[in-house]
């Protein structure tokens, strides 16, 4: 059987958040294209985004190890051919590395796709005057747009989870406690830049509220030191509030978020890993805004939290760039309570 399907090399590096979205849209190519099969090269440590998807290979690239650099690449490319005979290739990044790798392949006759990123309509979109505030094309769907040059039948549904609820161990109820009908709220107050994330205080605010509700349960998620360290402190002052943050490798952290009721994440990672789950999220926005086409699959933008008359949002596309004002007000003007309100309201 396995002989006989065709083989499409599907190719993400980078961080985690924008890994996960690629994942609804592979599963829905194979279940919709029986006769393929997916090898999906990416980063070393993001092979559990893939497990339990029938015909969903994960191909691990060691970007700072083995496969650094341009002969690193030429590895990975020679590694990937002698494991698997690949018939065309999906390059959902379109950078300089996944472009070396695919050229390499398409040297060989092998036919190639490669993602449309949208740069000039992004760059209207965030630039500081006249800019062109409407609603892109999701990345989910750009990466659909991929497979479907390939040949590839592609309708994406939006409506239903990646993955289905998964059982919490003994493992795991021994650090957050059985669930036993309470509402579980995950808090991922982080994100890589400065300009997409809450302020912490604030952010405690928010904790401080929703550790007062009866039957509530707030999770702290997170990863590295700095914030295992902050997440700490803040539960030393709520003991109620309890740090998944570290404690778990990610296979155990996907079964612990797939049993919320709510997450709370800015716009990262635990965005995307909940929405694999159908796991409804409450988004903070700040620089970066839902219209730039990162919303996690399936989640509603009316369970967001922006400043939605603030002149100058967004201001960049990944947030990665200084706030031009020096104030921070897309994020310090939002009050705890609209976030508190909007959480309430999503946990019923």
């Amino acid at each position: 059987m396995a002989e006989q399907l065709k083989t499409i090399l599907s190719i993400r590096f980078s961080a985690m958040g924008d890994v996960a979205m690629t994942i609804p849209v592979m599963q829905q190519v194979l279940e919709q294209n029986p006769d393929i099969q997916i090898v999906f090269v990416s980063n070393k440590n993001w092979g559990a985004l893939c497990e339990g998807i029938p015909r969903l290979i994960f191909f691990p690239a060691d970007l700072k190890g083995a496969h650094k650099g341009f002969k690193g690449l030429y590895r990975l490319y020679k590694a990937i051919r002698q494991s698997w005979k690949i018939d065309a290739v999906a390059d959902l990044h379109h950078v300089l590395r996944s472009q070396i790798v695919r050229t390499f392949f398409r040297l060989t006759g092998c036919p190639v796709a490669v993602i449309d990123k949208g740069r000039a309509e992004k760059k209207a979109l965030a630039r500081p005057e006249e800019k062109v505030l409407l609603p892109l094309t999701s990345t989910i769907e750009r990466y659909a747009t991929v497979f479907r040059q390939l040949g590839l039948s592609l309708s994406i549904n939006a409506t239903r989870p990646v993955y289905p609820r998964q059982p919490l161990t003994s493992e795991l109820t021994a650090i957050t406690g059985p669930k036993n009908g309470d509402k579980w709220i995950g808090l991922a107050p982080f994100a890589t830049y400065k300009e997409k994330t809450y302020p912490l205080k604030k952010m405690e605010e928010v904790l401080a509220t929703l550790v007062k509700h009866p039957g509530v349960k707030v999770l702290l998620m997170g990863g590295g030191a700095a914030e295992i360290a902050q997440l700490t402190a803040l539960a030393i002052k709520y003991p109620e509030a309890i740090v998944v943050a570290g404690r778990f490798k990610l296979p155990a952290e996907l079964a612990i978020i797939s049993n919320l009721d709510v997450m709370i994440s800015m716009d990262s990672a635990n965005m995307h890993l909940a929405s694999l789950f159908r796991v409804p999220v409450v988004s903070i926005w700040g620089a970066t805004h839902p219209f730039a086409g990162f919303m996690g699959f399936g989640q509603s933008e009316a369970n967001s939290v922006q400043l939605e008359s603030l002149s100058c949002r967004p201001c960049s596309i990944f947030g990665n760039k200084p706030c031009f004002r020096g104030d921070h007000a897309c994020m310090e003007w939002i009050p705890p309570s609209a976030i508190v309100d909007k959480v309430m309201k999503v946990a019923g």
